[in-house]
C-alpha cells in the first residue's frame, strides 16, 4: 500500500502514521484528550446554565411579584465617604500616570504635504537611489507583489555611511513620493531612566506605526542611529577597513608637515574583533523587544484580539465539527527603515532576511556627484557669473574629494559668509577657495617667530613641496604655508587631482619621500634636524608598514593581517609589523633608502627649495598654482648663487627649535 493511501487509511481510522514512526499516533479528537476537552465542554454548559438561570430566575420573580428591580436609581453616599476615596483614587490615577506616560512612543509623525523633500532633490547618490525607489516601488505595490506572484513585500531597509551622506534626506524623500505618513524617531529618545520604559516605548512606537499604516494603507517609519537601542548583546564588534585605502586615499588633504606633528592615518586590524562586555538585563532586554516588534507587522488589532478571545470562549462550548473560525489578522503594509554610522556593530539578528531585508552604504559621492552636487545647491544661492563656468565647476567638483553633500552645502554658507564680510551678497570664486582653505586645514593663527625659526620652517615646507612636484607630478599642489593652522607650525596639503581608489608601489613610495623632504632638507640647508619631522616620520612608517605588512610590495607576501589569536591580534597592521623583528627591520631599511633617494634629489635641486623657501618668507602663504609657478621659474632659470648654505651659522648659534 502506498503511503497516501496508508495515511487516508489511518485517518478514516482515527490515527496517523507520521513517517519515520513505527507505530501510528492517535487522532486527537478520538483519544484521551478529546474525551477530556468534551468532558470539560460539556461542564462549562452546565455551569452557564446555572450562572445564568439563578439571576434570571430572580429578576423574572420580581417582575412577576410587581416589585420590578430599578437599575438607575443611584444609592446614596455619605460625602464623608465619598470625598476620601476620590481623593485616593485621584492619588492612585496621578501614580499610575507618571509611568503610563514614560511608555508613550517618542516619534514624531509627518504628512506628506509637511515634508518639502523629493526623489528629484537626491542628489550625488545614484546608485543608492536607484535602489531605493525599486524598494519604495514594491511598497506600493505590495498586495500584488504578495498574492499573483507569491512574493514577501520588504520589511526593513537599513541605512549605513558616513554622517552627512543623505541617509534622513532620503528616506523623507521617499515617505513624500509615497504619499503616507513618515514615523521619525530618534534612536535616543527611546531610552528611559525607568526599568522596562524603554521596551515599553519601542512597543508603542511599533503600535503607532501599525495603526497609521492600516488607516492609510501604508506608513513608514524611520529610527534614526539605531545603534542606540540595538547593539550586538554578546558585545562590540569592530571590522577593519582595507588598510591602504584608509591610510592614503581616505585623506582628501595629506598635512605633511607641521613642527608639532602631522595628522596621520592609522591602519586597522583585520578581521573582526570583540571585546567582551557586560551588558545589564535591560539593555539586552531592549534588544530582545526590538526583534519582536520587527516581527509584529501582521498582529491582529485590539478589536480582532477582543474577538478572537470571544471566539476561543464560544468554540469551548462547541463540537469540533461546529468551532468558529479566529479573525484573520491583515496584512500591514510598513516599510521601516534605520539609520546608522556603525552597522557593523549592530545585533546579527537584526540584518537577517525578515526585518531589515536591505542594507544599502550611502558612500561619499564620486567626481561626477559631486558636480551634481554643485550644480544642485548654487541654484539657490547667490553667487556672482563666474561660479557659473564650467571649468570652475569641474574644478570646484575634483578638489572636494572626501566631501558629503552635507559638507559641500557648509562650504557655500561659509564662503557666503566670507561675501557678507566683504560687503557683498553674493559669493565668488575666492570666497569658496578661502571657506575650503580654513574647513581643510583649519583657521590661521598667526605666530611671532623668531628669524631663525621662520627660515627653518620654510625650508622644512619648501623641501616637501620640491619633492612633491618632482617625483608625483599627478598630485595637486593646494596650499603650501609656515603660518600655524591647528596644531601644525607650517604645512604642505596635497591631494590626487582624480578620484583614486588603489595605489601602486610607485604611488606609495613617492608619499613616503614626499614626507622625508622636511627632513632632508633641514640637514642640507642647516646641517641638523629639528623636532619637525617627529609627525612625517609617523606617517612615513605608516605607509612602509602598510606597504610591508597588508600589501607585499616589499620582498615579502605574508600577511600580518592574518595573524590570530596572539598577543597582537588586538593591534593594527602598523602594531603587528613594528612588533615583529623582521617586519621592524624591514619597515627601517625601506624608510633609509627612501631617505637616501630623497637626499640626493634635494642636493641636486637646492634652487628649487631656496625659491619656495623665499617666497615663503615673503609672503607665509602659497596657494594653488602660486607653488608650481615658482617651481617652474626656479627650474627654467637653473640653479645659481643665490642658493645659501646656512650651515657655517650653527656654529654661533646652536638650533633652538620651537617647542
Amino acid at each position: 500500500m502506498s503511503k497516501e493511501h496508508a495515511e487516508v487509511g489511518a485517518a478514516r481510522t482515527g490515527s496517523i502514521e507520521p513517517e519515520g514512526l513505527d507505530l501510528p499516533m492517535r487522532d486527537a479528537n478520538n483519544a484521551d484528550v478529546g474525551a477530556s476537552r468534551e468532558r470539560l465542554r460539556r461542564k462549562r454548559l452546565r455551569g452557564l446554565a446555572v450562572v445564568l438561570g439563578a439571576p434570571t430566575a430572580f429578576l423574572w420573580w420580581r417582575i412577576l411579584s410587581g416589585d420590578p428591580i430599578n437599575f438607575f436609581q443611584l444609592p446614596s453616599i455619605d460625602p464623608l465617604i465619598l470625598v476620601p476615596s476620590l481623593f485616593f483614587v485621584l492619588l492612585a490615577v496621578v501614580l499610575l500616570g507618571q509611568f503610563a506616560f514614560t511608555g508613550r512612543s517618542p516619534h514624531v509623525t509627518y504628512r506628506p504635504e509637511q515634508i518639502e523633500t523629493r526623489l528629484a532633490d537626491v542628489k550625488g547618490i545614484d546608485a543608492v537611489k536607484e535602489d531605493v525607489v525599486r524598494s519604495l516601488n514594491l511598497f506600493l505595490a505590495h498586495k500584488t507583489f504578495a498574492s499573483e506572484m507569491g512574493g514577501t513585500p520588504r520589511r526593513g531597509l537599513l541605512f549605513e555611511g558616513a554622517p552627512g551622506t543623505g541617509k534622513t534626506y532620503l528616506a523623507k524623500a521617499m515617505a513624500n513620493e509615497a504619499g503616507v505618513p513618515f514615523l521619525f524617531v530618534s534612536g535616543t529618545s527611546f531610552q528611559s531612566m525607568f526599568y522596562g520604559a524603554t521596551a515599553k516605548k519601542i512597543r508603542s512606537y511599533f503600535k503607532a506605526l501599525r495603526k497609521a499604516a492600516r488607516q492609510e494603507g501604508g506608513a513608514i517609519g524611520f529610527i534614526e542611529e539605531i545603534d542606540a537601542i540595538a547593539m550586538a548583546r554578546g558585545g562590540l564588534s569592530t571590522t577593519a577597513m582595507p588598510g591602504v585605502a584608509r591610510a592614503t586615499h581616505g585623506m582628501s588633504t595629506l598635512n605633511c608637515g607641521g613642527l608639532t606633528g602631522l595628522p596621520a592615518g592609522y591602519a586597522h586590524a583585520a578581521g573582526s574583533i570583540t571585546h567582551p562586555t557586560t551588558m545589564s538585563e535591560g539593555v539586552g532586554g531592549v534588544v530582545n523587544e526590538l526583534l519582536v516588534q520587527m516581527q509584529s507587522f501582521d498582529e491582529p488589532t485590539g478589536m480582532q484580539k477582543v474577538q478572537s478571545k470571544m471566539v476561543d470562549r464560544l468554540n469551548l462550548y462547541l463540537p469540533p465539527h461546529r468551532q468558529l473560525r479566529r479573525p484573520q489578522p491583515p496584512s500591514t503594509n510598513v516599510l521601516l527603515i534605520a539609520a546608522t554610522n556603525r552597522a557593523d556593530n549592530l545585533d546579527p539578528a537584526l540584518l537577517r532576511p525578515g526585518r531589515f531585508d536591505r542594507r544599502l552604504t550611502f558612500e561619499l559621492p564620486a567626481k561626477a556627484g559631486r558636480r551634481t552636487l554643485i550644480d544642485h545647491f548654487l541654484a539657490t544661492k547667490a553667487h556672482v557669473p563666474e561660479l557659473d563656468d564650467d571649468e570652475r565647476r569641474d574644478a570646484l567638483a575634483g578638489v572636494t574629494q572626501g566631501y558629503t553633500p552635507v559638507m559641500i552645502e557648509h562650504l557655500f554658507d561659509e564662503a557666503l559668509v566670507n561675501a557678507v564680510r566683504r560687503g557683498v551678497k553674493a559669493m565668488c570664486w575666492a570666497d569658496v577657495e578661502k571657506a575650503r582653505l580654513v574647513e581643510e586645514v583649519g583657521m590661521g593663527q598667526p605666530v611671532a617667530y623668531t628669524d631663525h625659526e621662520k627660515r627653518l620652517i620654510a625650508t622644512h615646507e619648501a623641501g616637501h613641496a620640491t619633492v612633491a612636484w618632482l617625483v608625483a607630478p599627478e598630485r595637486r599642489l593646494e596650499v603650501l604655508t609656515i603660518i600655524k593652522r591647528r596644531e601644525a607650525l607650517g604645512m604642505l596639503a596635497h591631494g590626487d587631482r582624480d578620484d583614486v581608489y588603489t595605489r601602486s608601489r610607485a604611488e606609495m613610495t613617492a608619499l613616503i619621500q614626499i614626507a622625508m623632504g622636511g627632513q632632508c632638507a633641514e640637514e642640507i640647508f642647516f646641517g641638523d634636524v629639528s623636532t619637525g619631522p617627529g609627525g612625517d616620520l609617523l606617517y612615513a612608517t605608516n605607509v612602509a608598514a602598510e606597504m610591508i605588512g597588508s600589501c607585499g610590495m616589499v620582498d615579502t607576501l605574508v600577511s600580518y593581517a592574518a595573524i590570530q589569536n596572539s598577543a597582537f591580534s588586538d593591534t593594527n597592521i602598523v602594531g603587528r609589523v613594528l612588533t615583529d623583528a623582521e617586519g621592524r627591520a624591514r619597515v627601517e631599511e625601506l624608510l633609509q633608502k627612501q631617505k637616501v633617494v630623497v637626499a640626493g634629489l634635494l642636493e641636486s635641486n637646492q634652487h628649487l627649495v631656496a625659491a619656495l623657501r623665499d617666497a615663503l618668507i615673503d609672503r607665509h602663504e602659497l596657494i594653488g598654482s602660486e607653488i608650481t609657478d615658482i617651481l617652474t621659474t626656479a627650474q627654467l632659470a637653473g640653479p645659481g648663487p643665490d642658493v645659501i648654505d646656512l650651515r657655517h651659522n650653527l656654529s654661533a648659534r646652536p638650533l633652538d627649535p620651537p617647542v
